[in-house]
């Protein structure tokens, strides 16, 4: 057996020694990164958050009802559910608002505020968000969401006309209960409203990246779909951990504007770090493989209005194009400097249009 020389081993333990000497220095450098740009984070929400708010003493997540009630979808989710009274408006119409995903019920605030005692209104929280209940087991799919928006119409307005109000998840729930129930859009159905969604291709979506990066995207679904427990709670930690990053991250693709309501970015802010990362996994498959444009044959026998932000990073405008091209007879209301939250950052513009269609369709 040949031996190995010292001059053999002296040139080997140097190059082991500048090899760990390079991983040390990338390392450094790595950290020291991470260190500068999580000071540049929080030195950009402080500047931020000192301008003047508006919405400071909003009472975003606070707003009262008149009912509280608990519906149960056939898989044994309970949704938590809210409904207010109308005391001017029709007897026989109730409007339902559907929220998207990382969200609850409070998406629409602004909307709630403005029709209060103009119509009966329902909200509720959809499964895994705000007050509602999660599966045990199992992946979320926009047909059991379909079901638990059928419950909850089964439950508040059993009889009577409705309109349907979906924003971003929200409009898919609504397309898919489309899908599976016409019948009830051609005789009950008297309008809906979709707000910042998608008819499908949210596999496509480049979230505002260069498409080199943005690619990426693609291998990474299976991963975060069958993330564990142990990774799972690892993200929830790290988002806790990384508030003015989550922030800024809200502020980037929720808005549109420049610089929009400290309050409003913290308030959107609250409810997608409410929706753990488990919720989270098991959402991912059932969004980017939704395509339900031919689902929307069923809305031509209703008036629908489409709203969305022109800059929308995450149901781009395009998407409501679509959903336009394939109902013909709809209404696009395009709002200027709007992100995907348009409904909350841009409320009077949306609110305008929205209560153009109510006094509409009613």
């Amino acid at each position: 057996m040949a031996s190995t020389t010292d001059s053999e081993v002296r040139p080997a333990r140097r190059k082991t020694a500048r090899r760990a000497g390079i991983f040390s220095a990338i390392v450094g450098v790595a950290v020291a990164g991470v260190a500068a740009g999580v000071a540049a984070e929080r030195m950009l929400v402080r500047r931020s958050r000192r301008q003047d708010d508006p919405f400071a003493s909003e009472p975003f997540g606070k707003l009262a009802c008149d009912e509280e009630l608990t519906v149960t979808r056939p898989d044994g989710v309970d949704l938590h559910v809210e409904l207010l009274k109308s005391e001017t408006g029709p007897d026989d119409l109730t409007v339902v608002f559907v929220h998207g995903f990382c969200l609850d019920m409070g998406t629409f605030h602004f909307q709630r505020r403005a029709f209060e005692g103009r119509y009966r209104m329902v909200f509720y929280d959809q499964p895994g968000h705000g007050r509602s209940g999660r599966l045990e087991e199992g992946e979320y799919t926009l047909e059991s969401l379909a079901d638990g928006l059928a419950a909850v119409i089964e439950a508040t307005a059993p009889t009577g006309r409705i309109v349907l109000v979906g924003h971003s998840m929200g409009g898919m729930t609504i397309m898919a209960l489309a899908e599976k129930n016409v019948r009830l859009f051609a005789e009950r159905v008297a309008g809906v409203a979709l707000i910042s969604t998608s008819a499908g291709n949210l596999d496509k979506v480049t979230f505002g990246l260069p498409e080199v990066v943005a690619k990426f995207r693609h291998p990474l679904m299976p991963l975060v779909r069958n993330a564990g427990k142990i990774t799972v709670a690892m993200v929830d930690r790290a988002r806790k951990a990384s508030t003015d990053l989550a922030w800024l991250l809200t502020r980037r693709y929720g808005f549109g504007t420049e610089y929009p309501s400290p309050a409003l970015v913290s308030y959107v802010e609250r409810m997608n770090s409410a929706t753990s990362a488990e919720v989270i996994a098991r959402y991912v498959r059932t969004l980017y493989t939704h395509a339900r444009l031919l689902a929307l044959a069923a809305l031509r026998t209703v008036p629908v209005l489409i709203v969305c932000g022109d800059v929308d990073l995450l149901t781009p405008l395009a998407h409501s194009h679509e959903i336009c091209e394939a109902l013909p007879g709809s209404e696009l209301v395009v709002v200027e400097n709007g992100g995907h939250v348009a409904l909350l950052e841009h409320a009077d513009e949306v609110n305008a249009a929205l209560g153009s269609f109510l006094r509409r369709v009613s």
